[in-house]
Formats: structure tokens, C-alpha cells, sequence
């Protein structure tokens, strides 16, 4: 299916719910990863970064294939027939995404094996072939295939008495064909690549090549290459006729119904044992030439036919070109940005003899922070952790969606148990792939003394907020922290987040009561600040957006701007097509899925759609309406999708500090006006780099707000 072109004018009124005004949101998802792989196509990228990008770009394929094709595979399979807003059936669905990421697919592939192999090497870094080695390099690789890895790889051979092994997911294998030797007919084996070796094997300076004119810094070769040149180890008395290097990707969502479980954490325990098995195989890549039969043996074995096999030119498995990212050569990367602090936390986090600490600090104004501008340990983390040693912390209340292996958060919070104080923590066990690590963290927690619960029947609790009881004279104040990101100290230095610290008594009420909604039997229906979803966000926001379109209508001015990570919700959309039919100015900031068309003729002429894409990752949500003059500006965990509106607990809280909110503004005005990382998005849902004209100075987000940081960090509040 096609993109409509823009539509005239008619008398007939436009019908806003027909499919040809939304976007496939499985299509723009792998737009999305498109302007990914162009992040490691574009020359203004350090080299190590290109290497990250195709990376990432190759990560964030598997997890669409476990989650997304997963689903839709099901779906075909389950014989559903309805159709997604943009008018396609499963079936048509899973057509379009592999026609779409097909060419892509091989785009990646052939730049790397074209392009950036050839760079790597101008720069110092070898990733050699076999057939471009020497004798004295071979001889060293054997000797480390036989200690390091031959007593780690097991073949498995496939014949009547031994079926064909259970294959991994994710898991990068080697398909051999082999025969004796006084035997014509061949045989099959499987070899997995180990994962607990790495998986590209330096090679010593000593044997490191010589180029003229360039220096090596490193050198190795992939792991599958040193086994595949030492099968006759493995086959002894075999004759190895050829081998191939495949890698499967399987379904790994988990289905937990929760309203018959009694255990909650023992549900998803089993589910998790399941996934580690894994679901059906949903995709192959395999070396390019593998021959007709061992296509045949690997496609009927794992129940595949010819659209879920990806053939490869070169190397598989990009997404461990992490591995070569990691190499200690900064000359060939960004430039190191560590987070500021922010003046005012220096002193508070020092408590100096003014008795200045972070509760004062708050007391003064409500404080905004911006990661990973500036630094989360120094200021959300330091809130914390003051706050569990603090003697007149009373409780400490917070909701964990995701947080890192060796969280300080979960540290504090442990010791603010230890001290006596009254801690509860809402665990989110369904975030998905963190299943697991959250278990863990809520067993610490638990073993602690920490209250901890697992959120709602039927909801993922997705918002990140806190809340600190604390006893000052005779008064109870609570301080609370609401943001955009999650406590996790690693993705706050990577993801761009936002966040306000404040002892506003009107959010510390609105916080018990949703933390009571959480932890008990409440069910809160009406809240002083906040929106919550599923109770109130949706209605709240369709009233702005209506409200700018009556304001347009009369005749005055309707301005929205709005960033999110995705924007999916049918509703959401054809309220934002009736807003701009109304004469609202639309600017919408949206990282990843977008699935409103922006510019139709008599629809979305007054919508433009802009992506940013580099170094960071967008994951803050913004909403500004102007409101007649009165602006009103939110920040918050949801993105307009079904499931944030609808199946997920969310808070977004209005700003109500003017220096605050002036922050906020000029914040949209960068990403507005950026000509590096911003991306146009066409009514068709392509996507134009926004290029700076000549003689313009460039202008990129990210740069631009860490100067910002580092002026700020030396200013005095």
C-alpha cells in the first residue's frame, strides 16, 4: 500500500478516521531505524560512532523482530483479519515491513563491508579475513583456537540418533557440511558460537599488519572465522566439505495473564525460563552462497519459509561491532562529555556549613534538572540518597521501571530501610527484557525491609516519580521528584530526560494519592495537578487540543508544540487534524513512530513533524499550548501511544515556574531550529536531514544544550 498524495479541497467533508491519513506504525518504526543507519553512513560521524550506530541500528532490529514481526506472525497465525488504522491486514502488514527493510537490510551490509571496513583500516583498525593473513598470524590463531576454544565448542552432529539441536536465540552458528572419507554422501553439523569467548580476536602487537603510511592500533579477526579454519579438530577422520555462518532471531515477548496468576513474580519467573528457551524462530540471516540444501536442512528444521531468511554478504551479527567501539581510541569517537553538576546542587550536595542541603535547595524554587546535560547522580541520585540518611526523612516512595546492575538508587533506598525509615517501592516486573533484572532488584529490596509491590492488574506502571516525607518543626513536608527517564544512573548519561524536583503541597497530595492507588485499594479518580493515566490523561490532553482549535476558530492565535517519543494513538491523531483544519500551529518533536501525516492539503497543513537523531537519545516529553496567552507547559513519562494513555500508569505534571518554563521554551526553539540532527518529516513519512545553508553556522541539539550546561554549571542561582 501506497502513501495518498495530498488531498484537494472538496465539497464532501474529509472523513479524518479513513486509513489513508495514518501511517503503518511497524512502516515508520523502521523509518525510524533508517535515520539510525544513517547516524554510521554519515561522514560527519566519528568512525568508532558509525561503528555504535550500525550497532545499534542491528539491536534494535532484533528486538523488532521479537516483539513486532513476533506479534504480527501470531496474529496471521490466529487467523486475525482486522485491520490497523492504516487500513493493512497482518498479512499485508508483514509484505510491506520486509519490501521496506530488505533493501535497507542490505544498505547496511554492503556500507560496512564497502565502506567502513576500508576506513577502519586507513585508521589503524584491521577486521581481517582468513585469506588475508600470514603464516605467523595463522599459527597463532591455531594455538589459541586450541586452548582457548576448543575445550569450549561442542559440534553437534544431525542424523537419525542425533535430532537437530535446539538453536538459541540471537545465537551465531556454523552450519557444516561434512563427509568421511570414504564416503560420498554428506553430512550435517551444527557449531555455536560460543558467547562467553569474544567475539572478535585480537591478534598480539607483534603480528599486528603492515600498511605503509598507517599505523595499526588493532587487529583481529571474528571468532566464527578462527573455528571455521580449525574444524578438522573437531571432525577427525571427517572430510569438511563447506561451512556457513547462520544466526536466528525467535519471539521473545512474554504473555503473563496476570488475572489468573497468583504470583505475580512467579508467573513472570516461568515466562522468563520460557524466553530463555525462546518462541518460534521469526527470522534467519545466513551467509550469502550457502548451498541449496543446507538452506533446505535450516529452513525446514526451524519451520521458515523464503521471507523470514535474510541472506548476508560479509559478517553477521553487527550488533557486536559494540565490541570495536569500546577500543580505547577517543581520536575516533565524540568528544568526552561528562554531565555537570549544576552550581547550586555543588553546595548542596557538600552541605556546607550554611546548613545549604538539596531540601533547602527545593524549598527556595522547584529545581529542574536535564540529563545528561546535567549530571543525574549529582542531583536526582544525591535527592535520594540524602534522603535516606537525612533523620528527618520519615518515608521515601518510588516507582522503579528500569535501573542499572549496580544501581545507587536501589543502594539508598536499601539504607533507608536499614535507618528505620518507612520505604516503599513500586517494582515494575513487566518492563519488558528488564524482566529479570527487576526481579532481582525486588528480592534486595524485599530482604531489606523495603514495602515493595508490583503495580496494578493489567497495567505496566511506566511514570518515574518520588516522593520524601520529611519532618521539618511541626510541619510534615514532602518533597517530590517527577521526570521523564527512569533511576537508572548508565541510560541517564546516554538518553536525554528531564526532570523537577519541588515541595509544592498540591504534587506531594497528588503523589500520596497515587501511590496509595498503587500500593492499596484506592482508586483515585480525580487529582489536583497531575494527569494520570489511565484515569485522566487522555481526556486532559484532547481538552488542550481542542481548546487551541475554539481559540483558532474565533479568531485568535492556537499554538501547540509537542514532543514525545512516539506518536501512534488514532484519536490523538484526528484531533490533531481537526486542531489544524482550525488554524492551530502545530510543531510536534518525534524521535521515533509517528503515524500522523503532516502537510495534507485541508488536513494537516498546519502540522510539521520534526526527528531528532544523534548522540543521545530523545527520550523527554514536552507539551506546550498556548491557551490564549496563559501558556500551559507539561512534562511527563507518556508518549501518545494506546498503551501510555490507555494500559499504563503515567504522571504528567504542569510547570508552574516561570524560569522553569523559560527553560522549557527555549529548549523546543533548539530543537526546532536545529539544521544538524533534525529530520523533516514528509506526508508520505519520509524523512529529509535538515542541511545548514551556506554560510550558516551549524546548529545541533545536542551540542548546542552541552555548551548551555557547561555556562549554567558556572553560574550562580
Amino acid at each position: 500500500m501506497t502513501a495518498a498524495p495530498a488531498t484537494e479541497k472538496t465539497d464532501a467533508p474529509i472523513q479524518l478516521d479513513d486509513p489513508e491519513w495514518y501511517l503503518s506504525r511497524e512502516l515508520s518504526w523502521l523509518e525510524f531505524n533508517r535515520r539510525v543507519l544513517h547516524e554510521a553512513m554519515d561522514d560527519r560521524t566519528p568512525l568508532l560512532e558509525r561503528l555504535k550506530f550500525l550497532s545499534i541500528f542491528s539491536s534494535n532490529l532484533d528486538e523488532y523482530f521479537m516483539v513486532r514481526v513476533a506479534a504480527t506472525k501470531q496474529q496471521i497465525e490466529a487467523n486475525v483479519s482486522k485491520r490497523t488504522p492504516d487500513g493493512r491486514t497482518p498479512s499485508e502488514q508483514l509484505l510491506a515491513i520486509s519490501e521496506r527493510l530488505r533493501p535497507m537490510f542490505t544498505q547496511m551490509h554492503r556500507y560496512f563491508n564497502d565502506e567502513l571496513l576500508p576506513q577502519m583500516q586507513s585508521n589503524g583498525i584491521f577486521l581481517l579475513k582468513y585469506d588475508e593473513l600470514t603464516n605467523r598470524q595463522t599459527a597463532y590463531l591455531k594455538e589459541y583456537f586450541e586452548e582457548q576454544v576448543f575445550p569450549v565448542i561442542t559440534p553437534l552432529a544431525v542424523d537419525p540418533g542425533h535430532p537437530f539441536p535446539y538453536i538459541s536465540n540471537l545465537s551465531l552458528n556454523l552450519a557444516v557440511v561434512i563427509r568421511a572419507k570414504d564416503d560420498s554422501e554428506t553430512r550435517f553439523a551444527r557449531i555455536k558460537v560460543p558467547k562467553v569467548l569474544p567475539r572478535f580476536v585480537g591478534l598480539p602487537e607483534s603480528l599486528y599488519p603492515r600498511r605503509k603510511g598507517v599505523t595499526c592500533l588493532w587487529a583481529g579477526v571474528p571468532m566464527e572465522q578462527v573455528i571455521a579454519h580449525n574444524l578438522e579438530a573437531l571432525f577427525t577422520g571427517m572430510v569438511v566439505e563447506d561451512y556457513y555462518a547462520f544466526r536466528i532471531t525467535r519471539n521473545a515477548d512474554l504473555s503473563v495473564e496476570e488475572d489468573e496468576a497468583d504470583d505475580l513474580m512467579l508467573a513472570i519467573e516461568q515466562e522468563l525460563r520460557k524466553r530463555r528457551l525462546g518462541g518460534s524462530v521469526v527470522r534467519m540471516e545466513v551467509e550469502s552462497g550457502a548451498s541449496a540444501d543446507v538452506h533446505a536442512t535450516l529452513m525446514h528444521e526451524l519451520k521458515l519459509v523464503d521471507k523470514d531468511v535474510y541472506e548476508v554478504e560479509g559478517l553477521l551479527g553487527l550488533v557486536d561491532l559494540m565490541d570495536l567501539f569500546s577500543l580505547p581510541l577517543p581520536e575516533l569517537k565524540d568528544v568526552k562529555w561528562s554531565p555537570v553538576v549544576p552550581r547550586a546542587w555543588q553546595s548542596a550536595n557538600q552541605r556546607d556549613s550554611d546548613g545549604e542541603d538539596i531540601f533547602s535547595l527545593i524549598r527556595r524554587h522547584d529545581r529542574f534538572v536535564h540529563h545528561p546535560y546535567e549530571s543525574f547522580s549529582g542531583t536526582v541520585q544525591q535527592f535520594i540518597t540524602q534522603a535516606s540518611q537525612d533523620d528527618d526523612v520519615l518515608a521515601i516512595k518510588m516507582t522503579l521501571y528500569r535501573t542499572s546492575g549496580d544501581s545507587p538508587i536501589v543502594n539508598a533506598l536499601v539504607s533507608a530501610a536499614e535507618n528505620g525509615k518507612q520505604v516503599v517501592v513500586l517494582v515494575e516486573l513487566k518492563a519488558r527484557f528488564d524482566e529479570e533484572n527487576n526481579i532481582n532488584w525486588a528480592r534486595t529490596l524485599e530482604r531489606s525491609g523495603v514495602h515493595v509491590v508490583y503495580g496494578l492488574v493489567g497495567l505496566k506502571t511506566h511514570t518515574k516519580v518520588a516522593l520524601v516525607v520529611r519532618r521539618e518543626g511541626e510541619l510534615i513536608r514532602r518533597y517530590v521528584h517527577i521526570g521523564t527517564g527512569n533511576y537508572n544512573p548508565k541510560t541517564a548519561r546516554l538518553y536525554t530526560d528531564l526532570g523537577i524536583l519541588s515541595c509544592r503541597e498540591s504534587l506531594g497530595t497528588d503523589l500520596t494519592d497515587l501511590f496509595n492507588s498503587l500500593t492499596g485499594y484506592s482508586r483515585q479518580q480525580t487529582y489536583e495537578e497531575l494527569l494520570i493515566a489511565p484515569v485522566s490523561l487522555r481526556d486532559r490532553m484532547t481538552e488542550f487540543i481542542q481548546r487551541e482549535a475554539e481559540h483558532a476558530k474565533n479568531g485568535k492565535k492556537g499554538r501547540i508544540v509537542a514532543k514525545m517519543n512516539a506518536l501512534v494513538d488514532p484519536a490523538m491523531i484526528q484531533t490533531l487534524y481537526e486542531a489544524s483544519q482550525a488554524g492551530v500551529e502545530i510543531d510536534l518533536i518525534v524521535r521515533g513512530i509517528c503515524c500522523l501525516r503532516p502537510g495534507l492539503k485541508g488536513i494537516s497543513d498546519n502540522i510539521r513533524v520534526v526527528s531528532i537523531i544523534g548522540r543521545f537519545l530523545e527520550h523527554s516529553r514536552v507539551f506546550y499550548f498556548y491557551n490564549g496567552g496563559d501558556e500551559n507547559y507539561w512534562i511527563g513519562s507518556a508518549d501518545w501511544m494506546p498503551r501510555n494513555l490507555d494500559r499504563r500508569v503515567e504522571a504528567v505534571m504542569p510547570v508552574q515556574d516561570e524560569g522553569i518554563r523559560q527553560e522549557l521554551s527555549d529548549f523546543l526553539q533548539i530543537c526546532l531550529n536545529d539544521n544538524r540532527q533534525a529530520w523533516d518529516m514528509k506526508a508520505d513519512g519520509t524523512y529529509v536531514q535538515r542541511q545548514p545553508q551556506e554560510g550558516e553556522a551549524e546548529r545541533s541539539t545536542h551540542e548546542i544544550l552541552m555548551k548551555k550546561a557547561l555556562k549554567s554549571a558556572e553560574s550562580k542561582l
